[in-house]
């Protein structure tokens, strides 16, 4: 067992990845509690997926945004360098062309803070998951 040495939290994994302190409420809790040179970018995202697909539902699971329709879902996480969008790997495999400029891994992409977001290709990508 490791004990995080800021919150106490006990994991089977030395080092395991986590949120410490209060889980956000809001996506804009969540967006209000990252580095302010992300801030901007998570913003963006957040409109995007708010208005991409009507009556999507928004709401914070495992301590992150998560949008979902009708039992489809799709979330992102602020990372160091980039967001990580987690759309699944047929989401991937369907948009494989349109992501050759980025990172992809198993279910997530990822769009570094220090290029725009492609704005379109994530409308597009959340219309195809959530519909």
């Amino acid at each position: 067992m490791w004990i995080c040495p800021k919150c106490g939290r006990e994991f089977k994994r030395t080092n395991q990845g986590h949120y410490c302190g209060k889980a956000p409420e809001t996506v804009i809790d969540y967006i209000d509690s990252q580095p302010i040179e992300t801030r901007t970018h998570l913003t963006e995202m957040m409109t995007i997926l708010q208005n991409s697909v009507p009556g999507v539902n928004e709401r914070i699971l495992w301590s992150m945004p998560y949008y979902e329709k009708e039992g489809k879902s799709i979330s992102f996480s602020a990372c160091k360098n980039h967001i990580s969008f987690y759309v699944g790997v047929e989401a991937i495999e369907k948009f494989a062309l349109e992501l050759k400029e980025v990172v992809t891994k198993k279910n997530a992409i990822y769009f570094p803070y220090d290029r725009e977001l492609p704005a379109k290709l994530i409308e597009n990508i959340t219309k195809w998951c959530l519909s």
